[in-house]
């Protein structure tokens, strides 16, 4: 599949809220912006991830604050990504010229530069003559706090009680009340650029001339073609698979090693609904099943910062209990997330509440340790052996699960509607247990093996008696029920069961009618299970690639590369996914996800290697 394309037409006056799939991304391992396909970058937080949005009109399209950067005259636009990079290109065709937009966040340059959070674009005119305009509007801390312009002989100055944002270009610059505007013209082979940058005590204003941002450009340019050379995939769908990869290095935070769910907030699963929630955290689970799918290209590096992150926050010792563990941690390491609503802003085509924070952080979710220590082994195999004090975590967060694995808990899915004894929550003890065990026989590791042994296969009897229902035919959501939930999809996966075992293939069956349409998984029936939200969600696109990888290791390969195939055409223009797609096949939820592009690259590395 070519992910070169993407063509939209902003002859007349667009639309308030762009399709969330109408989007690029670009970063610089501390935060990201998110860039329309209309010029516009309508998601931006400066700083970092979690920090306060400088521009936020994809979630306010009044009140949010945006950079638009555009053609002045009818044109249609295609996107693409300059080639093995995370630099956005925007391409403007009109009536007479061809022009496009360079977007970038340095990255590769001098640590001390890094903390100016850089934001440059280039304005390149192809052929022919045209008009371009530009609208700086900041709307700092969300939208909440107001801010002063002030202009100087080389830039214009954004200050919010403290914040601030200097914006220099080459072109003139024209302050309009809280805004700063530019109209300008270029012929074949001229450029303008601009570049924001923050400013403070320590960082004083300094300008961006053409040639610093051509040589900023190419710095980054070859850090990201640097980066992804290290790759060792060879497959069929390595544009796919490379351009997932490069996702997920966008949204690891470099100072600590963290690497974030999602890089936006509160879009919603469902318009107008109130499933918005704030991905911009550190998830256990996602991050350790990120390890995974970068040790298996190859990148080490990525993992052994994370594992570095895992000790220092997340691990036993210097009086960290073992457990129950955080299920999300923020980029910095810091426990406390609290939850709370934005309500001075609308959401994403009115889909209100917009949330920042996330009281999940404070449930129960058992399922985190098989993911966590997974990932530890996994490391300790193909990366590196793990120290004596970082084995004497992982039996400290074993021992654990083996007095704790039996209780109910709120489950992979975050529900709020009760705690259940949710099947994968059993199934991701039985992991922790299972991969410590691996570690200590392999290198002969201290262990109370005894112990461990029969805890593990204590789970296992459980799930083996009272999560199978003998009505459905089927591994179910939790003990006692027959609700049917995608995230069983995890039994051969993890090798909890054989693939081609009679109960298994029954329950992918089961699935299969029940849960899948046109390959893509829902992850479970909330009217037979209410999870205690109202309204409903589209399929989960982390269990349609579960789903392909199901099948390639129950032997349904051709079946399995179809699905995978028709799940492909569902990205967007880039390569991109949201968390969710909806029944017409349009991106929903926060943008792009982690669990996504993780669970995209695992299924083509397993098809590949059933293939041949």
């Amino acid at each position: 599949m070519s992910v070169n394309g993407g063509d939209r037409d902003v002859s007349g006056p667009g639309p308030r809220y762009l399709p969330i799939s109408d989007h690029g991304l670009i970063g610089d391992l501390r935060s990201v912006a998110l860039v329309g396909m209309d010029g516009t970058i309508d998601w931006y937080c400066g700083s970092a991830f979690d920090a306060p949005s400088v521009f936020a009109a994809i979630l306010d399209a009044e009140r949010g604050g945006a950079f638009e950067l555009a053609a002045a005259v009818p044109a249609r636009t295609k996107q693409f990504y300059f080639p093995d990079t995370n630099v956005l290109i925007t391409r403007f065709f009109t009536e007479d010229g061809v022009g496009e937009i360079q977007d970038f966040m340095p990255v590769g340059g001098e640590a001390a530069e890094s903390e100016r959070h850089r934001l440059i674009r280039r304005v390149v005119c192809v052929r022919g003559t045209i008009p371009f305009r530009a609208r700086v509007a900041p709307r700092f801390d969300y939208g909440a706090r107001p801010h002063t312009v002030r202009m100087t002989a080389d830039a214009a100055v954004f200050d919010a009680d403290g914040l601030a944002l200097s914006l220099t270009a080459t072109v003139p610059l024209t302050a309009e009340g809280p805004d700063v505007r530019a109209d300008f013209k270029l012929a074949g082979g001229e450029s303008a650029v601009f570049a924001l940058d923050q400013v403070g005590a320590d960082m004083a204003l300094r300008g961006c001339p053409r040639a610093e941002a051509e040589a900023q450009f190419a710095t980054t340019v070859a850090y990201w073609r640097r980066w992804l050379s290290a790759s060792k995939y060879r497959g069929r769908w390595r544009e796919m698979v490379h351009r997932s990869a490069l996702t997920l290095k966008l949204l690891t935070y470099a100072p600590t090693g963290a690497i974030v769910a999602a890089p936006t907030t509160s879009l919603p699963e469902q318009i107008g609904g109130e499933r918005n929630w704030d991905y911009r955290y550190v998830w256990v689970r996602d991050a350790a099943f990120c390890v995974y799918a970068l040790l298996r290209l190859g990148f080490t590096g990525e993992a052994a910062e994370f594992m570095k992150f895992v000790t220092r926050h997340i691990s036993p010792g210097d009086g960290k209990p073992s457990g129950p563990l955080q299920i999300m941690y923020g980029i910095d390491g810091r426990t406390d997330l609290p939850e709370r609503e934005l309500g001075h802003l609308e959401g994403y085509q009115g889909s209100a509440p917009v949330r920042i924070g996330n009281d999940a952080a404070e449930q129960l979710q058992l399922d985190i340790y098989g993911a966590l220590i997974d990932s530890i082994y996994l490391y300790d195999k193909w990366a590196e052996p793990i120290s004596s004090d970082q084995w004497d975590d992982v039996c400290a967060l074993v021992d654990w699960v083996c007095a704790h694995w039996d209780q109910p808990d709120e489950g992979i899915w975050e529900t709020r509607g009760g705690r259940k004894n949710f099947l994968y929550s059993r199934l991701m003890c039985w992991v922790a247990i299972e991969r410590a065990i691996r570690m200590a026989n392999r290198r002969g590791l201290p262990a109370d093996l005894p112990r461990w042994s029969g805890c593990r296969d204590a789970i296992y009897r459980r799930i083996m008696t009272r999560g199978w229902s003998a009505s459905r035919q089927a591994f179910v959501q939790y003990e006692g029920g027959d609700v049917l939930d995608a995230s069983v999809l995890m039994m051969p996966l993890t090798k909890f069961v054989a693939p081609t075992d009679p109960k298994w293939l029954s329950t992918l069956d089961a699935l299969t009618e029940e849960l899948v349409s046109d390959s893509l998984v829902y992850r479970y029936d909330p009217v037979a299970s209410p999870d205690g939200l109202r309204g409903d969600e589209g399929t989960f696109s982390i269990c349609s690639f579960w789903y392909v990888e199901a099948m390639v290791h129950s032997g349904r390969v051709d079946e399995a590369r179809l699905a995978f195939e028709k799940m492909l055409t569902y990205a967007n223009h880039l390569g991109l996914y949201a968390e969710e797609i909806s029944h017409t096949g349009e991106q929903q939820g926060n943008f792009p996800q982690a669990f996504t592009h993780l669970g995209l690259i695992s299924a083509a590395f397993n098809l590949d290697r059933a293939l041949g």
